[in-house]
């Protein structure tokens, strides 16, 4: 019987990749999202290329009561999920911090806590009745560290630092995994959405260094959920070579 994997934010970048890393291995998939079009694209590719059943859900995990009829509401067989890949997040802006856009910061924290809290209490529920199942939090590298004008993303990335952990504390007796993937530079669409829409700007955050794609990111979750049962990776970091941490890096 193949496993079921849940993937937020599967649209694009990290979490798309995600997903084809998961069909590729014979999971059914949900994935979800805010773009109808997008998922259903993603959809049939994955149906047609892997030969795997595959459920869309779109809505915006900063909207609980959306969150919770979508996963509410889907069939008692799509329930019995193993994998919950809590991915949808961005970044909005880079200013210092009395020159902040409120709406920004708004934004940031719905999505990058309080969307994981939301799909989270929606799921874990599932997972408890079960007695297994895997958590898996996209992060950053924002989660251990901040850099300048990143004060609210980065402040968001380490509530949810904090939140994995702890997370990991209250799934243990129901024998549930918890793994949080802390990725630093990726080029998908994070650049563009930060800097809303000017490509050009994104585009100069990666000059002079290759940086991890969202297909090498997608192969650091599947190696966490790929572990035997009795084995939990806590958490995994991950950099492009040419950085050893967010202030010392080798561009050429």
């Amino acid at each position: 019987m193949s496993k079921i994997a849940l993937i937020t934010g599967a649209t694009a970048g990290i979490g798309k990749f995600t997903a084809i890393k998961f069909a590729q291995n014979g999971y059914k998939l949900i994935i979800t999202g805010r773009r109808q079009e997008l998922l259903s694209e993603l959809a049939n590719f994955l149906k047609q290329e892997f030969k795997t059943e595959v459920l869309t859900l779109c809505f915006d995990v900063r909207d609980n009561e959306q969150v919770t009829k979508a996963i509410n509401n889907i069939d008692a067989e799509w329930k019995k999920i193993d994998v919950l890949v809590n991915n949808a997040g961005l970044a909005l802006g880079l200013g210092e911090i009395h020159e902040g856009n409120i709406d920004d910061w708004d934004t940031m924290i719905d999505t990058n806590v309080k969307g994981v809290l939301y799909t989270t209490r929606a799921v874990a529920p599932l997972l408890i009745k079960q007695a297994k199942g895997h958590i898996i939090n996209i992060s950053s590298i924002a989660a251990k560290g901040v850099y300048k004008n990143g004060n609210v993303y980065c402040a968001t990335k380490h509530a949810l630092d904090a939140l994995t952990a702890a997370m990991r504390i209250d799934m243990l007796e129901h024998g549930i995994k918890v793994t949080s993937i802390n990725p630093g530079p990726a080029e998908t669409e994070f650049s563009i959405v930060r800097f809303k829409g000017d490509k050009e700007k994104a585009k100069d955050v990666y000059n002079g260094y290759k940086p991890l794609s969202g297909e090498d990111v997608a192969e650091c979750i599947f190696f966490a959920a790929s572990q035997p049962e009795h084995v939990n990776i806590n958490e995994i970091i991950v950099m492009p070579k040419a950085m050893a941490n967010m202030v010392y890096s080798h561009k050429v």
